[in-house]
């Protein structure tokens, strides 16, 4: 019965009291994704690093977008779509037609 979005697994993670199986599923994600890039596309270059304040400044504004959503793109596309929740579907929407519109413009 839990919504298993990215953003409430991480605040989970992060500010509840039981924070260890949350813990454990953000590491599993991190140790996956890296396990699947240096074992199975070994072949791929890791992208040019970015600047670290840059970094910082993109993931405090990606996580104040999430909380003000209500949620991240992975959890409304994927979870509240499935649950057919209202919220969702217009959010969906609207990060669809956002994304359209930048490919559009940037390309």
């Amino acid at each position: 019965g839990k919504v298993v979005g990215i953003s409430g697994i991480l605040a989970q993670a992060l500010f509840s009291r039981d924070r260890l199986l949350p813990f454990l599923f953000v590491i599993g994600l991190i140790l996956g994704g890296s396990a699947y890039g240096i074992f199975v596309e070994p072949s791929q270059p890791f992208p040019e690093m970015r600047s670290p304040i840059l970094l910082i400044i993109s993931g405090l504004l990606v996580g104040y977008g999430t909380r003000l959503g209500s949620g991240c793109t992975s959890g409304h596309g994927v979870c509240g779509i499935s649950r057919l929740s209202p919220r969702s579907l217009v959010a969906t929407a609207i990060f669809m037609t956002t994304a359209i519109i930048t490919v559009l413009l940037t390309k």
